[in-house]
């Protein structure tokens, strides 16, 4: 395969899971800024700023920052390159320059998604619209991802889109958990109150891993067990160990003649999450592992990039 295909199928599946990790992330703040503070509403607003690295760029061009701002910049700027628009647009034309490489179905799926997010109104993701508009995005993306698995040959676009898949995942899954963790981190008079509880609710929400954190702890929420389900626990979908298992997957299966280097930090950030041990990773300090796990995603991209999908 081209190294220019494979970047375009690595990079649209890696922006329609994007777009649904901000839908995710968008949601979960529109239900937590009723609740607390004016100053604890405030940081609820602002996570999603951090998570996303885009606060600089929002103060830019705005001069408060509210609910109704947030949700304007986050979903439908088209100027802001993290936005919902400006995911769904790159990857309908990202998969429109690699048409004969990717499925019918997977196409309809992506051009009707593109389309009807061009045709949506500022006015459908306010109020209870929003939340709607969440859904929406998010079930776009299921359908892709469902379309994507059922359709297509298991060869190398295959291979990439699921890589481009997960990668973008587990980067999304380490943001909003050091965010909770770090910069949403309650007064000690709030530790374990129902603020910090509703929190971390939402966190576990905007994952879709309440039920399986209820399954598998049977258990109050405690933020060691909550960083496990995600950082370590491979029967949970979105957990960093899940990811890196089919990560490892993907990279076996792709053949490159210069891919040592990515495959080698593949296999060890594998390896480092296969033996992890929350007890440790607290003691070390998981704002400090996660800030090292997000360097390390952001060098395997690079690696892969230059390896497979033509020079940075």
């Amino acid at each position: 395969m081209l190294s220019r295909v494979a970047d375009r199928i690595f990079w649209l599946s890696r922006q329609m899971e994007r777009a649904e990790n901000m839908a995710r992330i968008l949601g979960v703040t529109s239900n937590l800024v009723l609740f607390g503070t004016k100053d604890v509403q405030q940081q609820n607003l602002l996570a999603p700023l951090s998570i996303t690295g885009t606060e600089e760029s929002f103060f830019a061009s705005h001069d408060s920052l509210t609910l109704p701002s947030l949700i304007a910049f986050l979903a439908l700027d088209e100027h802001n390159p993290s936005s919902i628009y400006s995911c769904l647009r790159w990857a309908r034309e990202n998969a429109h320059a690699v048409r004969w490489q990717i499925t019918s179905e997977m196409w309809e799926t992506l051009n009707g998604t593109w389309l009807e997010v061009r045709a949506t109104s500022p006015a459908r993701v306010t109020g209870a619209g929003a939340t709607q508009f969440f859904d929406w995005v998010k079930e776009r993306s299921h359908l892709f991802r469902g379309v994507t698995y059922g359709t297509i040959v298991r060869g190398e676009a295959f291979n990439f889109s699921r890589l481009g898949t997960h990668l973008e995942r587990a980067d999304n899954t380490a943001r909003i958990l050091d965010v909770k963790y770090h910069v949403l981190l309650p007064s000690v008079s709030d530790v374990g109150g129902a603020l910090d509880y509703y929190q971390w609710t939402a966190l576990l929400r905007s994952v879709s891993s309440f039920e399986t954190y209820r399954q598998l702890y049977r258990d109050q929420i405690y933020p060691i067990k909550v960083a496990e389900l995600l950082l370590l626990e491979r029967r949970m979908p979105r957990s960093l160990a899940a990811c890196f298992d089919l990560i490892k997957d993907s990279m076996d299966r792709i053949e490159g003649e210069h891919d040592q280097a990515a495959k080698r930090l593949a296999y060890e950030l594998h390896a480092r999450l296969t033996h992890a041990d929350i007890e440790e990773i607290f003691q070390r300090g998981l704002h400090e592992y996660l800030t090292d796990c997000l360097a390390d995603f952001g060098e395997l991209g690079s690696r892969i990039q230059r390896a497979y999908l033509g020079a940075v």
